[in-house]
């Protein structure tokens, strides 16, 4: 039994950043998934699966795993770089790319 913690990522649907600050401990599969013959549903008898566990530090987590003797692998999160641009940019006379009309 070994799980992961991780930071999740920024989903695509969303502009903020809003339910990425927390880090997540989530347990590996322990048998792989099956496909139903008659529905064609994927499938697991992995109940473990199911379980997402949240914490508001990545310290907290690991804390939990050592507690309960939990084998864990940490992934640390990608930040972004950001980039600040102004409206204004946009109008500038020196602009990368000319203006198309």
């Amino acid at each position: 039994m070994s799980a992961r913690i991780y930071k999740p990522s920024k989903t695509a649907m969303q502009s903020g950043r809003a339910k990425t600050h927390r880090w997540i401990l989530e347990f590996d599969p322990e048998e792989p998934r099956t496909i139903d013959p008659l529905m064609g549903w994927t499938s697991s008898r992995d109940m473990k699966s199911q379980i997402h566990l949240r914490f508001p530090t990545k310290e907290a987590a690991i804390a939990y795993a050592e507690k309960h003797g939990i084998a864990y692998h940490v992934h640390e999160p990608h930040e972004r770089a950001p980039r600040r641009v102004a409206y204004a940019d946009n109008f500038k006379a020196d602009r990368r790319f000319p203006w198309s009309h």
